[in-house]
């Protein structure tokens, strides 16, 4: 019977490490529902000192949205000038890596992490997400576990990223496929 396949029971991710104890889990999870969700809409070097306070690594000029999540701030770094919209999440189980002038829109979700769809136990996966520098997500759309979005590439909106995303390339759809260039030879001069 196939119904005796799956043993959520049986689950275990005792392997995983969140990267902080506990206690750190909590009182960032605490912080980011008060004195970084509250704050004014202005309010960047706040949250980015908040951030940094946690351990993750933003650079000089970053806009971060006071909706944005941050499940383990300690596994994100984002480059200089980049922008992160209303009610992005970022769900870094494993690390994050955002680029320098990079745009994440309203609603997107970076997801880290996933599992293993034929294991019994339901197998918690876990791989990095980069986007490179110049590169634009733009609204609502889901990137998967492992994938990485090229220097100046572009998703569409409402796209579901399954894969990488090649430089100067426009993809959209769900999954994402290639529609364009985003700048011609001659425009990158």
């Amino acid at each position: 019977m196939l119904n005796n396949k799956i043993r959520l029971n049986l689950y275990n991710q005792s392997w995983y490490s969140r990267g902080k104890k506990g206690s750190i889990v909590i009182i960032w999870w605490l912080i980011q529902s008060s004195l970084f969700r509250l704050s004014f809409h202005n309010m960047y070097g706040w949250r980015n000192f908040l951030l940094r306070l946690f351990g993750a690594k933003i650079g000089q000029g970053v806009k971060i949205r006071s909706s944005a999540k941050f499940t383990y701030p300690w596994k994100v770094t984002i480059g200089d000038y980049s922008w992160i919209g209303d009610n992005v999440q970022f769900y870094c189980l494993d690390t994050i890596c955002v680029g320098s002038n990079c745009i994440v829109s309203q609603e997107s979700y970076l997801c880290t992490g996933s599992h293993n769809i034929k294991d019994p136990h339901f197998g918690l996966i876990v791989k990095p997400i980069i986007i490179k520098d110049g590169a634009w997500v733009a609204s609502d759309v889901f990137v998967y576990p492992g994938v990485t979005i090229n220097e100046m590439a572009v998703v569409a909106a409402r796209s579901t990223v399954i894969k990488d995303i090649p430089a100067n390339e426009v993809h959209a759809g769900s999954p994402a496929k290639y529609v364009k260039k985003r700048f011609e030879e001659d425009e990158l001069l």
